[in-house]
């Protein structure tokens, strides 16, 4: 970390509070409820708010958790004083995006598209990104080779 780690610590940790109080105050929502919608830990979100980590938070639940309460990653981005300009690390070979998928972030950016509609999209995927994975052997029916 550098020099400037203890007001990054306290911008990210500004951040997350007003986000917390923001989710409390509009949408009366407690802590475990907002660890349910984000897929970030209480734990993880306690330690953002104490400043209490040592190395940069993963990017990937930073925006899961902005995700979730429907902010713009950006501007926590901008609280760990991330370079936004800069390629992202592990993206040289990022797959195409299927059009379905681009389909449903669009609707979750779009201003027209209600609350009550972007939750239900959010609910859904949350669902299928973390349902069991079937076996092989069930997926295919059933079947087995000979």
């Amino acid at each position: 970390m550098t020099e400037t780690a203890p007001a990054r610590k306290i911008a990210f940790a500004t951040f997350v509070r007003r986000a917390l109080d923001d989710a409390r105050a509009m949408r009366a929502w407690t802590g475990t409820e907002v660890s349910r919608r984000t897929g970030v830990s209480r734990q993880t979100i306690n330690r953002w708010v104490r400043g209490d980590w040592a190395s940069d938070p993963e990017a990937e639940r930073v925006v899961a958790f902005c995700e979730g309460l429907g902010l713009n990653p950006a501007a926590a981005f901008a609280a760990l004083g991330w370079d936004r300009t800069a390629a992202p690390r592990g993206t040289a070979n990022t797959p195409p995006m299927d059009p379905d998928v681009e389909a449903l972030l669009r609707r979750l950016v779009d201003p027209a598209v209600s609350d009550a509609e972007k939750f239900h999209i959010r609910e859904t995927i949350r669902y299928l990104a973390y349902r069991p994975t079937l076996p092989l052997d069930v997926r295919n029916g059933g079947e087995q080779a000979g």
